[in-house]
C-alpha cells in the first residue's frame, strides 16, 4: 500500500493525476473557506472568503523563492560533495 503512494507522489508518470489532484484539494479548499462563518473575524481581511487560502498560498510560495535566493545568491547551499 505505501509503495504506491510512494510511486504516486514520486513517479513522474503519475504528473497529470497528481496535478489534477493537488487542484481539485485546492478547489476543496476555497470552497470549504466560503462555509466559514465570519461574524466573529477581528479583521477587515478576516471576513474576505478565500483570503486565508491566498496568504497560506502566497506566504508558502515567498519562503520558497527566499530560501533559494539564499540558497544560491547568497551561497549557504554547499556542493553535496562538500564534506568529503
Amino acid at each position: 500500500m505505501i509503495r504506491h503512494i510512494v510511486d504516486f507522489f514520486g513517479d513522474e508518470r503519475y504528473a497529470r493525476p497528481r496535478r489534477r489532484l493537488f487542484y481539485l484539494v485546492l478547489v476543496l479548499i476555497v470552497v470549504a473557506d466560503f462555509l466559514v462563518p465570519r461574524e466573529h473575524a477581528e479583521y477587515l481581511w478576516d471576513r474576505l472568503p478565500g483570503w486565508s487560502t491566498a496568504y497560506g498560498f502566497g506566504s508558502c510560495v515567498l519562503i520558497i523563492f527566499v530560501s533559494k535566493f539564499l540558497g544560491h545568491q547568497v551561497g549557504l547551499m554547499r556542493r553535496e560533495d562538500y564534506y568529503d
